[in-house]
């Protein structure tokens, strides 16, 4: 049977059908115009969200594969519009997000001339990408495609570039599409080492504090159901990192907290008075960390991940378990004999204790006049009975909204972590509002970050899209100003920021919106918030130096935390 000659712009748009994608994030242009006309005949299938620049494009896609476990998907012209799309292909690859982004590129016989809108592309993403490759020819497409779905999704997930020169848009080949299930010499998945198992689980066998520490590893398995049933057999106490959280249920019994710099007490303190640390899914960053050198010295290592660039490279492991957490943590769960570990469980309680008057108790009650981020962010919480996706930006209002939020629901926290991209936060929550119809979708941003990106207000105008978006308002840069305030002596350089009226941007948007500025205000503005599923923004002016605590200083042991006042 003769195969069907198309355009090399209708093969890229049917082998992305056959990938199973039904939305591209994008912004069309002179070098990827051939794409978009191609893409016009095929409006009932693929949904295009028109991003208003290209680093929203980026983000949006990373919301969208955050909540939906699929592959996002940009598709921008060449140039400025592909090095728009860096910030957030480097968030992605350091955030574990799979992303296919197809740019643009002038034609193969202009490659080295400098034409207009011509950069090295492929030379500027590999070092963020999984994979980058440039695509000359149309009879290459189909291939490249394929080969750039099963790289981004398998394995660790990660960003990949495509970079398709005009004329093999434009030329014609046969479509021939094969997917890709194979790559010689890369191995996505490790195969499980039954020794390995074993270890670990005589370790965990033999524990009396055993402690698990839970990443974005086990949700990226889908191994949430495994992960309790390993928990519950074993009576193994839990926190979560910040790409970790919904991994577990708020309310299930294990779970113990927040990690890191400004999670919870006991989860912190903890980690240095455990026997047997059993990291999944979790690459040990130095904001979980802090000082490597006293960091859980006392404790035998148990490392599962998926990726052996990760095993040793910051913390020892005596038992490195290879290979998807779908696989590994049944495998050693098999080998664990019941345990109950009441004391060493009820112990978490003091540190919980301490930091509730402390810290919990003030923020989420104050009895100063100025409202806080953590009373706004339970309330809202609350009325969405726990069930809404968060999403942030970066700052303050980012390590508040993993705090004070709970979560019911596996996939419900879409934040930036490893790259800490302030402006990720209005873009993120178009895509996740996108990738999760059927849920409420709150953003928390500071006024900083929300500014970043504030143009993407056009895409909610334009596509409906119901975000629920809470900007905490201080008129600073909180964040900094918080470091600024401890470190540098309340030296407050370039850290206080005059804002725009917010309401009345949003109403030119043709969203809906409120200010808040008074305590028995906020229940109000919230439940109309909440009524329906139109966007809305909700702007809280809080107080101006609000502190987020505990602290972990930077560089300091996980033991060194800093409660407030």
């Amino acid at each position: 049977m003769e195969k069907k000659k198309m355009t090399g712009s209708q093969i890229l748009i049917e082998s992305l059908l056959k990938e199973g994608v039904d939305t591209l994030f994008g912004y069309p242009g002179g070098a990827i115009m051939p794409a978009f006309d191609a893409l016009y005949d095929y409006r009932d299938k693929i949904h295009h969200v028109l991003a208003r620049h290209e680093q929203g494009a980026a983000h949006s896609a990373q919301g969208y594969a955050r909540v939906s476990g699929k592959t996002g998907v940009c598709l921008v012209t060449s140039g400025p519009a592909a090095t728009n799309t860096v910030t957030g292909i480097s968030d992605a690859m350091l955030d574990s997000t799979p992303l296919v982004v197809i740019t643009g590129q002038v034609g193969a016989a202009l490659l080295g001339t400098d034409a207009f809108q011509e950069i090295d592309v492929v030379g500027i993403t590999q070092p963020i990408t999984k994979w980058a490759y440039q695509i000359r020819r149309a009879e290459d497409i189909a291939w490249a495609v394929a080969r750039a779905f099963y790289i981004a999704k398998s394995g660790r997930p990660g960003p990949v570039v495509l970079d398709l020169t005009k004329n093999s848009q434009i030329q014609e080949a046969e479509f021939d599409y094969k997917p890709c299930t194979f790559i010689r010499s890369y191995i996505p998945v490790p195969e499980v080492n039954n020794e390995q198992v074993a270890l670990a689980a005589e370790l965990i066998n033999n524990a009396k504090k055993p402690y698990a520490l839970i990443g974005q590893g086990v949700v990226l398995a889908g191994a949430e159901k495994e992960l309790k049933e390993m928990l519950d057999k074993a009576d193994i106490p839990a926190a979560w990192t910040l790409l970790g959280a919904s991994a577990m249920p708020t309310d299930y019994r294990l779970n113990k907290g927040f990690l890191g710099m400004h999670g919870n007490m006991s989860p912190n303190m903890k980690t240095n008075e455990c026997d047997v640390l059993i990291a999944i899914g979790m690459r040990f960053d130095d904001r979980v960390t802090g000082d490597l050198n006293t960091y859980a010295k006392q404790a035998k290592v148990i490392h599962l991940d998926i990726d052996i660039a990760e095993i040793n490279k910051n913390v020892k492991a005596d038992a490195p378990v290879l290979g998807s957490a779908k696989d590994t943590i049944p495998a050693i769960s098999a080998l664990l004999k019941p345990a109950k570990h009441t004391e060493w469980i009820d112990s978490f309680k003091e540190y919980d204790d301490r930091e509730y008057e402390k810290v919990i108790k003030k923020e989420l009650y104050p009895e100063t006049q100025s409202m806080t981020m953590g009373e706004v962010i339970n309330k809202v919480s609350e009325a969405t009975n726990h069930k809404a996706v968060i999403v942030t930006d970066v700052g303050q209002n980012q390590m508040m909204a993993a705090r004070y939020s709970k979560y019911s629901q596996t996939r419900s926290l879409v934040t930036s972590g490893g790259l800490g991209t302030m402006g990720f936060g209005i873009p993120a929550a178009i895509g996740a509002k996108i990738g999760a119809k059927d849920r409420t979708v709150c953003l928390f941003c500071g006024d900083g970050g929300f500014q970043m990106t504030i143009q993407e207000l056009g895409t909610i105008m334009q596509e409906r899209i119901g975000v629920k978006m809470i900007i905490l308002n201080n008129d600073f840069l909180g964040m900094v100003r918080q470091w600024q305030e401890m470190f540098f002596d309340e030296r407050y350089s370039f850290t206080e920021i005059d804002n725009p009226d917010f309401i009345t941007i949003a109403k030119a948007y043709k969203i809906e919106g409120r200010e808040v500025s008074k305590r028995e205000d906020l229940d109000d503005a919230i439940a109309d918030m909440v009524k329906d599923d139109k966007p809305y923004l909700l702007v809280v002016n809080v107080e101006k130096k609000g502190m987020v605590y505990p602290m972990m200083p930077a560089g300091t042991s996980v033991t060194n935390i800093v409660l407030g006042d």
